[in-house]
């Protein structure tokens, strides 16, 4: 394996996965290691349920995601998820709307076909992907949620063309799905600005990982159950040094999918949504515990996509 291995040096990839665990030097643009993300936050009310607990339990959320899409949210909720977020200090990323899940055909349904189940499929979906995202930035959104390598490299080109905002942040889905360095690598180079990992990664794999990117990774903490139901809360303070910059995420075991929502579910939500930052609450004890000198991001750090209102 030497001459692969020497091959990959040379093109300044790791040889290996990181088994000693270096200390990640790098970090958020406000010098922080860490942030925290509070997943499936579907709509204006879930996200006051998020900022009402993180007071209570004096955590603080950095960015919260949401998955249902743009395209499933009117105006005016979106507007009034931007001005709760504005007023803390919160990233909001958005999922774009139209994609394999939710269109006619069922592979993205079977076992073999979910893979693709959050790409877009063919032409017209993707425009219709484009769309949404451009409709949520004409009302303030700076943070978009994607899974699909064609529309994060179209992103980007409107992005560099000034037909979206320049600082708009195009975070990338677990359901990518890519799961090593060079993979992740590519990923970076076609526009993303950081990057949801998969979530059973081990600390020497997601080590070699942070080697071969600057972007910040996206790390499930608590992995939902259609994602392995992983509860990693006392790894959270070497997954901040050996991969920092890291958003750690905190989804949740034995918990509804709520995809996509609505009012007929919202307590559901809502519920789960607190619950979360509980756990948010119980993830950052831990961190305090064993690294009290890990350096966490304030609420509206630098680098944080923040709607703008």
């Amino acid at each position: 394996m030497i001459e692969t291995r020497d091959f990959l040096a040379g093109l300044g990839l790791p040889t290996g996965d990181a088994h000693d665990l270096p200390t990640s030097t790098k970090r958020f643009p406000d010098g922080a290691q860490v942030r925290f993300e509070i997943p499936s936050v579907e709509g204006p009310n879930a996200l006051a349920a998020v900022i009402e607990e993180s007071k209570e339990y004096g955590v603080t959320i950095h960015r919260v995601s949401q998955g249902s899409g743009i395209m499933l949210c009117t105006d005016s909720e979106i507007r009034e998820m931007f001005k709760l977020a504005s007023g803390n200090g919160i990233e909001v990323s958005l999922f774009v709307g139209p994609r394999t899940t939710w269109d006619i055909t069922a592979a993205s349904h079977t076992p073999s076909g979910k893979g693709q189940a959050l790409r877009h499929e063919g032409m017209d979906q993707l425009i219709f992907a484009l769309e949404d995202v451009k409709r949520g930035c004409r009302l303030g959104l700076r943070g978009v949620l994607v899974a699909d390598e064609g529309l994060l490299l179209v992103i980007n080109e409107m992005k560099k063309a000034g037909q979206l905002p320049a600082d708009l942040v195009v975070k990338v889905s677990v359901s990518m799905g890519a799961a090593n360095p060079v993979s992740i690598r590519n990923i970076e180079t076609m526009g993303a600005d950081t990057y949801n990992v998969p979530t059973s990664l081990t600390l020497a794999r997601l080590g070699a990982i942070r080697q071969a990117v600057d972007i910040p990774l996206d790390l499930y903490v608590e992995a939902p159950d259609d994602f392995g139901g992983a509860v990693r809360l006392y790894e959270i303070p070497e997954i901040v040094r050996v991969v920092s910059p890291v958003y750690v995420k905190f989804g949740l075991r034995n918990a509804a999918n709520v995809y996509p929502s609505g009012v007929h579910i919202e307590q559901t939500v809502i519920a789960q949504c607190r619950e979360k930052v509980r756990r948010a609450a119980l993830g950052l004890e831990i961190l305090r515990r064993y690294d009290p000198n890990a350096i966490i991001s304030k609420a509206g750090a630098r680098g944080l996509a923040v709607p703008q209102i």
